[in-house]
């Protein structure tokens, strides 16, 4: 299986999106200290999103349609919105980190949502 991520920096803020076939293994080498952009000695790359494709072939084609900055990126984060990190609310620090790469979302106290 290909799986398409969106990961985002808990310091910085900022996202990336990117290709893996061993999501796991990607995000330790995306939280090793290192000097390039997705290996920042700052913050740690929280997973925000992820799709799953069975063919190589789908998952690289929907990679590059989204880091092409088009509507398909736009539409995706609109979607995810209420799942990006926000530093006001202090939601998905590294403090709060559980080990298993997903934030904890709390609904605003005044959501209808049904839960």
């Amino acid at each position: 299986m290909w799986i398409i991520y969106v990961i985002q920096n808990d310091i910085t803020l900022e996202p990336y999106i990117g290709v893996t076939n061993n999501l796991n293994q990607r995000l330790k080498n995306h939280n090793a200290s290192g000097r390039k952009f997705t290996t920042r000695k700052n913050g740690k790359w929280i997973l925000i999103y992820a799709e799953i494709y069975r063919l190589k072939s789908d998952a690289i084609l929907r990679e590059k349609r989204l880091k092409n900055h088009g509507s398909g990126k736009i539409e995706l984060f609109k979607r995810l919105k209420n799942s990006l990190l926000d530093t006001k609310t202090g939601e998905g620090r590294s403090e709060s980190f559980s080990g298993d790469c997903l934030s904890k979302t709390q609904l605003p106290a005044n959501s209808q949502e049904d839960v």
